[in-house]
């Protein structure tokens, strides 16, 4: 893999994108934070780069943020169980706008991932997918960056989302 890239299986091909804009860690960490206390026993959130599969697709994952029960996490293989997550968060790009708001929404949701949640960063707006079933998740609600959402469980909190927005070119 070249510097500055990472890879994923979508739809059985490998996708290589390039690494996230400087300030997407600011943003991931303001996320971790917010729900961290949140978490139910047991459970972990993190946004080091892990990758998930998912059974009977062909599909891996390697999330922006995710949280899952440390069990999920205990094993020395580098292919972890996607089915173990409670919860994802991906920062999208122009390359990944599409497969984030598509794709996973139907693998995420057909595993079970009971919150996935996009934050798109070129329309500066959060889109959290909730109930999911075998197609993908039943409801989706969108609000701007600076508004706050309800993650409902496993978190039960607000997530306020004032300072995902870029850094303004004064900067």
């Amino acid at each position: 893999m070249p510097d500055g890239y990472g890879a994923e299986i979508i739809k059985g091909n490998i996708v290589v994108s390039s690494w996230s804009k400087g300030y997407y860690s600011r943003v991931m960490k303001l996320v971790r934070r917010q729900l961290e206390d949140y978490l139910g026993e047991g459970h972990l959130i993190d946004s080091s780069p892990l990758l998930f599969v998912f059974p009977g697709v062909e599909r891996a994952y390697g999330p922006d943020i995710y949280a899952a029960h440390e069990r999920t996490l205990e094993t020395d293989s580098n292919r972890l169980d996607g089915e173990g997550l409670s919860f994802v968060a991906e920062l999208n790009s122009p390359s990944t706008r599409d497969d984030d708001l598509t794709d996973k929404v139907e693998v995420y949701g057909a595993a079970g991932v009971p919150v996935y949640l996009v934050l798109d960063m070129q329309k500066d707006e959060a889109s959290l997918f909730l109930e999911p079933y075998a197609k993908g998740y039943r409801s989706r609600l969108t609000k701007p960056f600076g508004e706050k959402l309800y993650i409902p469980d496993p978190f039960g909190c607000e997530l306020d989302t004032a300072g995902f927005q870029a850094p303004s070119a004064e900067s």
